[in-house]
């Protein structure tokens, strides 16, 4: 009996890696818009992110006296807060603001449900994904 080659079926099956193309493009853009999407206004009971680290006034400091907080903290970078009174629209005073994730003192930094006096520039709506991104790569990159 004699055996044929059957030559291989095109177009049968698509290729994975189109699959995968595919699938990263339809996870990431929301995530891409969302991150490139500019701050709305800020307003109470929103989440806030820190920009960076920022040394910040207690809103309370009598409550925090005897864990060694004078009148002041530090805001990690990326320390999620809930904003609990906002300014008016196009102002520039101050916002009182909720530390959040956080469930151990651990001096300098603002303590845990610690109510704070920010200013708008140190905070922002949405932690950058980019930069997220990037640091993540850094960090995977750079030789232990």
């Amino acid at each position: 009996m004699i055996r044929t080659k059957q030559p291989p079926r095109q177009g049968a099956e698509p290729p994975l890696w189109s699959i995968a193309a595919a699938a990263a493009v339809i996870i990431l853009t929301p995530m891409l818009l969302f991150s490139v999407a500019p701050d709305g206004p800020i307003r109470e009971g929103d989440t806030v992110f820190s920009t960076g680290a920022h040394k910040v006034s207690l809103y309370r400091p009598a409550q925090h006296r005897q864990a060694g907080y004078d009148s002041t903290c530090l805001l990690d970078p990326k320390d999620p807060m809930i904003v609990i009174h906002a300014p008016a629209e196009g102002s520039d005073e101050e916002i009182i603001a909720q530390v959040q994730g956080k469930s151990t003192i651990e001096w300098p930094f603002c303590p845990p449900q610690a109510e704070l006096l920010v200013k708008p520039h140190q905070v922002t709506q949405q932690p950058s994904l980019l930069q997220d991104l990037r640091d993540g790569i850094a960090r995977l990159l750079k030789p232990s």
